[in-house]
């Protein structure tokens, strides 16, 4: 009787110290992940609250909006007598407005910017590269407040280097400098360096005449 008692007893503290003991790891695990998971809670946002990306960003661009807005592209050159040269190729740069744009071409049925380019100053016996690129180099360069009509100006649509070209058409009592060009999807037209797209997109000016 004392043997199975003593037994008994023992048997009683060994399941009591086993309980606490699974107790106690399972406490010191749900413990472990949750002070791991407020850690990394914290980590993350402090990060984000930390806003350095977005601090660097946001005045960024806004700085450039600003200065989009500021630039002025206007010409002081408006009413100046235009040369005989300069008649001739507007003119016959203007006889091509409506023409649909073709890369490449150089005719009334398709032609693109250098092209119409090309073929307004040939009218005066003036060669120029056939690449608008290339035809960047020619001449005098010229601030955008003195160009007048028959001077180039130049862009860049896309990538890193000058790849459009127009004809300062019109300069307006203002200043407004509009230029004739053929555009890829509307052909051959006449636009403004008063439009958001264009002002975004010029590069320089050159007089050849």
């Amino acid at each position: 009787m004392k043997i199975k008692n003593i037994l008994y007893a023992g048997f009683s503290i060994c399941s009591i110290l086993l309980t606490s003991c699974v107790s106690y790891e399972t406490s010191a695990s749900y413990k472990k992940k949750s002070n791991s998971s407020k850690t990394s809670r914290y980590t993350y946002n402090s990060k984000k609250s930390s806003g350095h990306s977005s601090k660097k960003s946001t005045p960024y661009v806004n700085k450039t909006k600003k200065e989009d807005k500021a630039v002025v592209l206007k010409s002081e050159k408006a009413n100046v007598s235009k040369s005989k040269d300069v008649k001739t190729v507007l003119n016959e740069a203007g006889k091509y407005k409506g023409t649909p744009y073709k890369y490449g071409g150089s005719t009334s049925s398709g032609i693109d910017c250098s092209g119409l380019v090309c073929v307004a100053f040939q009218k005066i016996d003036v060669k120029l590269p056939r690449r608008s690129v290339d035809m960047s180099n020619q001449g005098d360069t010229v601030p955008i407040s003195r160009v007048k009509e028959g001077d180039l100006l130049f862009f860049s649509t896309g990538g890193s280097g000058i790849n459009h070209v127009g004809i300062v058409y019109d300069i307006k009592q203002t200043g407004e400098v509009s230029f004739i060009h053929a555009s890829t999807s509307k052909g051959v037209m006449v636009s403004s360096l008063e439009e958001s797209y264009w002002k975004g997109k010029f590069i320089k000016a050159k007089r050849v005449l």
